[in-house]
Parts: structure tokens; C-alpha cells; sequence
């Protein structure tokens, strides 16, 4: 049965109950942007998540190579690993509006496999040689500048380490074991993450739109990605990223999607270049993203890109109409190997009663569907 999780902002104050919420509704899980200009900080919710909840799974939705060192993000993920009895999963991407708002673009492809395999290391209690994370950041000198006596000679999350060993941290106190490795899904849209996805993380989470013609080329590219790397090719799980809007009115639901359709449409065209199967239409629809895309509005669906897609392009690219033609949709979808669903639905910027709508077909019915 594939999994389907909500998608949500990193609002602390708000996340509770939407956590609750998707957890009583039956949802498998629930990521949360990593945003710092726009949205809370991602692990204050996630933890305000944890502790509300008790079987809902939890995960960066998605974080990015920039903005945390691979120590730094792996020890939080861990301690929220522990704090929520295994139900933590690390979601990485390039990175997209986070970075703008801090003035950069996306981390290189090159910056994103070193840093997942350095964060699989750190996950996994292992060392992490200085020289494969001296690709992060030059802000100080390097430690030898001190003329220290002796000092670390390599990076190593000991607390988690000593925790996935067994050892006890103090006389008399018992130590609470790390439930199981955190899980890292990177998720991806041209065919260099993809291959990198496939060969480092646990999950491949395909962010190519609802078309089976694209998301089957995305799982061809990474399995072949495994063979070129002397891997099992069917060793690799597969999630993907989905913009699901549920309403009676088609023309509603086409409305209310088109934002988030023109932020993840995007991402296949983020260079100019499209990526995957495009038919002549599509391929225009891209390249008019690519030149209209503003960043300072990319997820409204009163945005000038959103509001340029055409209807047979949202169909397409999201998944738009009726319970039993969304769920139609995702159960096309999962037959062809996806195991996991996140559920992007509709920005807060439009008429508040169709958003309301939506949101309760989607908890009311399509969730309880998929699961049943």
C-alpha cells in the first residue's frame, strides 16, 4: 500500500494540530518545508510534531545542502529520531527558495552527493574524514592554524555513535538506544540527482509531475544509474512528490493547484533546458516558466506563471478533480513502483471556502481512500 503524507509550513504554533489532524485522518506522514525567510524553523516543528503525535511519521520536506552543515543537520535529525521513537525521515534536495532568500542558487550537483554521502555517514555513527566535508563552507581557517597540542582528526557525531553501539554515556544511567538509522530520501528532478539519489539515499523522491510517461523514464534513469554503480537495480525505493488538490468542481481544483504545478513544473526547467519526456506543448508550457518564474510570489496560484498554465497541463502535471479521479490517478501511479506520496496542495491565497473544501475532501476522503 503506498504511503501518502500531507505536506505542510514549518509554523510551530499551527503544526499540532495539522499533525493531529493527519494522523486521526489516517495519513502515513507528514513533511515540513525548511524555509527559514518564509516559514518557522522546520526541526522546532518537526519536534512539536513528534510530541503531539504518536504514530504519524515525520520528515524534512525538504531540507538543502546550504543553509546546515551535514553534522549539524544529521544530530538534529537524530535527536528527533530518538524523541519520536523512529518515526523521523531526512528529505534533502538542492535547494530552491530557501537559498534565494538568502541571496544563493541551488547547491551543485557535485555539493549535493558529497554532502548526502557525509550525511549518511554521520547517520550512521561513522567517522567523516575533515577532507570530505571541506567542500561546506570557508567562513574560518582550518583547525591547524591553532597549533593545537592534539585535536580531532576527523568529524564524528559521538553522542549517536556511542548510542548506536549499545554504550551507556554515564555510571548508572541507562541509555536509550536509537531506534533505527534515520532514513535520507533526496529528492529529484533531472537525471544527474536522480542517479545520485539512486546510488546514495534510501528513497528516490521523484519530483517530475503526475505523468507515468515521466515518472517511468525518472525510475529508468536511476535504475540504471545502479547498475553503472555495481548495484542492485531494484534495491531502491521510490517515493514522489505530487500536487493533489481534491474538489467537485474541476475547474476549482485546477485553480487552486496551478501554484504549486508552477513551482514544481519548475524545477524541470529550472537551467533553461527541460528535462525528461516532453511532448511540443509541454515543452512550451516549460520554457514560458523558465522566463515568467518570480520568486518573490512562486507559490501562489495568483502568480503570473500559475496563472499562465494551461488546464490540459495542470491535468497532467498534478492531480486535479473528484475523490475517485484523484484516487484513480494515485493508484496508476503507485502500480508503477511508488511507494510513497507527498501531497502538495494549495497555497493560503486564495478564496478561503474553496480551500476549505479542498482541504476536507483531501483528509476526509482521499486519505481514508488510499489507506483503506
Amino acid at each position: 500500500m503506498v504511503q501518502i503524507w500531507a505536506v505542510a509550513s514549518a509554523f510551530a504554533g499551527e503544526i499540532v494540530d495539522l499533525a493531529r489532524r493527519a494522523e486521526s485522518a489516517g495519513a502515513s506522514g507528514l513533511a515540513i518545508y525548511d524555509a527559514q525567510n518564509t516559514d518557522g524553523e522546520v526541526y522546532v516543528a518537526l519536534a512539536a510534531a513528534a510530541t503531539a503525535t504518536k504514530t504519524l511519521q515525520l520528515g524534512t520536506g525538504v531540507t538543502n545542502p546550504v543553509t546546515r552543515h551535514p553534522a549539524v543537520a544529521a544530530s538534529a535529525m537524530a535527536s528527533l529520531q530518538q524523541l519520536s521513537g523512529g518515526r523521523m525521515t531526512l528529505g534533502i534536495g538542492r535547494g530552491d527558495s530557501s537559498l534565494a532568500h538568502i541571496g544563493r542558487a541551488p547547491a551543485t550537483v557535485d555539493e549535493l552527493s558529497q554532502y548526502v554521502q557525509a550525511l549518511q555517514k554521520y547517520l550512521r555513527g561513522e567517522s567523516v574524514p575533515f577532507d570530505e566535508i571541506s567542500f561546506y563552507g570557508n567562513a574560518t581557517s582550518d583547525l591547524l592554524t591553532l597549533g593545537l597540542a592534539d585535536g580531532p582528526s576527523s568529524s564524528r557525531i559521538e553522542w549517536l555513535a556511542r548510542k548506536l553501539a549499545g554504550e551507556t554515556t554515564a555510571p548508572n544511567l541507562r541509555t536509550q538506544l536509537l531506534p533505527v538509522k534515520v532514513p535520507v530520501e533526496v529528492s529529484a528532478t533531472g537525471p544527474k540527482v536522480i542517479a545520485l539519489a539512486a546510488v546514495h539515499a534510501d528513497r528516490v523522491m521523484l519530483a517530475v509531475g503526475a505523468d507515468p510517461n515521466r515518472i517511468k523514464w525518472a525510475m529508468n534513469v536511476a535504475r540504471e544509474a545502479r547498475i553503472a554503480a555495481g548495484l542492485d537495480a531494484d534495491a531502491i525505493k521510490f517515493g514522489a512528490w505530487l500536487n493533489i488538490v481534491v474538489h467537485d468542481e474541476i475547474n476549482i481544483a485546477r485553480r487552486l493547484a496551478a501554484g504549486g504545478v508552477s513551482l514544481f513544473a519548475r524545477f524541470a526547467v529550472m537551467h533553461g533546458t527541460s528535462t525528461g519526456p516532453q511532448t511540443s506543448a509541454t515543452e512550451a508550457v516549460m520554457q514560458n516558466l523558465y522566463k515568467d518564474i518570480d520568486m518573490n510570489d512562486h507559490t501562489s496560484s495568483q502568480s503570473r506563471q500559475a496563472l499562465a498554465l494551461p488546464n490540459e497541463f495542470i491535468e497532467q502535471y498534478g492531480v486535479v478533480g473528484n475523490t475517485a479521479e484523484c484516487v484513480a490517478k494515485i493508484k496508476i501511479i503507485e502500480a508503477l513502483g511508488i511507494d510513497k506520496v507527498a501531497a502538495v496542495g494549495m497555497p493560503n491565497s486564495l478564496d478561503m471556502a474553496d480551500i476549505e473544501r479542498a482541504d476536507a475532501l483531501f483528509f476526509g476522503e482521499l486519505v481514508p481512500a488510499i489507506v483503506a
